[in-house]
C-alpha cells in the first residue's frame, strides 16, 4: 500500500475531487505522509485500493468501524479512467466492491457516509444501490457553510 501513495494523493489532489471533498485544499507530500502514518496506526480505520480490470483505478476509505457500523468514503482516478470511457464502469464497481467489503470482511451491519447536497451524481449512486438518505446539515467546508446529506445502508437492505 505504502507504494500507493503517490497515486492515492495525485488522484485526491485533482480539481474536481477536491471540489467534491470536505477538504478541499491540495495535499502535499508530508501532509499526505503524516495522514498515512496516523491512518495505518488507527484500528478503527481502513483504505483500500480499488482496481477496475486489473488497474489501480481508486481508493475506499473506511473510518468509525465498530461492530456497530462504520463510515465510507472513496475517490477515482479521473484522469486515468476518463478518455477511456471507464469512469462510469469503475464509479458502479467501487461502489458495490466496497459495500461486499464492508458487509463481508468487515463484518458491518450499517455502512455510514456523506455527501455534499450539490453532489447530485453521487447522491443517485447511493440511491441505486440502496442507500437512504437519513438526515442534512450545513457543514463548514473552506470557510463556506455548504448542505451536507447524511446516507445510511443497512446490511439487509443490500
Amino acid at each position: 500500500m505504502d507504494d500507493d501513495l503517490p497515486l492515492m494523493r495525485r488522484w485526491r489532489n485533482h480539481p474536481r475531487v477536491r471540489a467534491a471533498s470536505f477538504d478541499p485544499h491540495e495535499i502535499g507530500e508530508e501532509e499526505h505522509a503524516r495522514w498515512w502514518e496516523a491512518t495505518r496506526a488507527d484500528t478503527r480505520k481502513q483504505v483500500l485500493i480499488y482496481d477496475h480490470e486489473g488497474v489501480a483505478a481508486g481508493v475506499v476509505s473506511y473510518s468509525g468501524l465498530s461492530s456497530e457500523g462504520g463510515s465510507w468514503g472513496f475517490y477515482l482516478d479521473l484522469d486515468g479512467l476518463e478518455p477511456s470511457g471507464a469512469l462510469l464502469p469503475a464509479w458502479i464497481g467501487l461502489e458495490r466492491a466496497a459495500i461486499e467489503h464492508a458487509f463481508g470482511p468487515l463484518g458491518l451491519t450499517t455502512l455510514r457516509g456523506e455527501v455534499l447536497a450539490c453532489n447530485e451524481p453521487v447522491r443517485r449512486l447511493h440511491r441505486r444501490f440502496g442507500f437512504v438518505e437519513v438526515g442534512a446539515y450545513v457543514r463548514d467546508v473552506d470557510g463556506v457553510p455548504r448542505d451536507v446529506v447524511a446516507i445510511r445502508l443497512r446490511k439487509e437492505q443490500s
